[in-house]
């Protein structure tokens, strides 16, 4: 059975998601940055080629062992409580794609203010159209967001859309720098004028660049 919530790596375990990409762009080389809940390391990999001084965090053990095995800075620790930095430590804080599996996803995104001068965080709308689709016609929780896992075994706890992240970074009085919605499903080619004019609707998954 699938299980995503073990989170087991190998230490030759790379991972490879568009997001990272986006995020190579956003950070300028030389800079400080922290990835949290930076499971294999391949993030910092990336951003590595940029000159760019990296530490990871992550629960998983396993985790850990995969990123210290490429060379990286990792450490075992807890993302959603209080962090073991000084106030404005990093330029950048990084959360990709781990938001909705924290506890307390309000601590995290305290914390990331706190500790970094901009953030950036990436996570799946759950207010996608294939998932209002697939509740409306098949009444049971949507599948698209889970990637292959059922809604017991997956790792996802604070499932959000675009439109509450907006509202509770709005509260916290967060500037938003950039923003970038894309697919990352089979849909089709989706215009970009409808993709940027209702993120929320057409966008599977987004990234932000914050600065408090």
């Amino acid at each position: 059975m699938n299980d995503n919530r073990k989170y087991k790596y190998s230490t030759k375990s790379t991972t490879d998601r568009p997001e990272f990409y986006i995020i190579r762009e956003w950070v300028e080389p030389g800079k400080r940055i922290i990835d949290l809940g930076c499971g294999d390391g391949s993030l910092l990999e990336i951003l590595k080629t940029k000159n760019i001084c990296g530490t990871g965090l992550d629960l998983s053990t396993t985790a850990i062992k995969s990123a210290k095995s490429k060379g990286l800075t990792a450490i075992r620790k807890k993302i959603d409580a209080k962090l073991p930095f000084p106030n404005n430590s990093f330029d950048y804080s990084i959360c990709c794609v781990t938001l909705q599996m924290v506890m307390y996803p309000e601590i995290l995104l305290s914390e990331m203010v706190r500790i970094s001068k901009k953030q950036i965080i990436s996570f799946p709308n759950f207010a996608f159209i294939l998932n209002r689709l697939d509740l409306l016609l098949n009444g049971k929780f949507p599948r698209f967001m889970l990637f292959g896992y059922s809604w017991y075994s997956t790792g996802h706890i604070h499932q959000l859309s675009i439109r509450d992240f907006e509202l509770y970074i709005e509260s916290l009085k967060l500037k938003v720098i950039e923003r970038k919605p894309f697919i990352f499903t089979k849909l089709g080619r989706i215009p970009g004028m409808l993709l940027g004019a209702n993120p929320n609707f057409w966008a599977s998954s987004v990234v932000y660049l914050l600065e408090k």
